[in-house]
């Protein structure tokens, strides 16, 4: 279902994807299928601008200063 979305929006438009999962950690994600993330990545990749945020997330640390305050 995945590439099929990737698949039908490549070209179309953009697309916003998050997630906690590296690059190198999508065949594992798509059930050890290397060829489908193969497939999905090369049309997620181009024309793309990859954000890579370091650091504590913003919920935990929203939920943590609640529970101090």
């Amino acid at each position: 279902m995945l590439f099929r979305l990737v698949s039908y929006r490549y070209g179309r438009g953009a697309m916003i994807i998050t997630t906690n999962k590296s690059i190198r950690d999508w065949t594992e994600l798509l059930a050890g299928d290397e060829v489908l993330a193969t497939a999905i990545l090369d049309r997620l990749l181009h024309h793309v601008h990859v954000l890579n945020i370091k650091g504590r997330s913003y919920r935990l640390r929203d939920l943590e200063d609640t529970l101090k305050g």
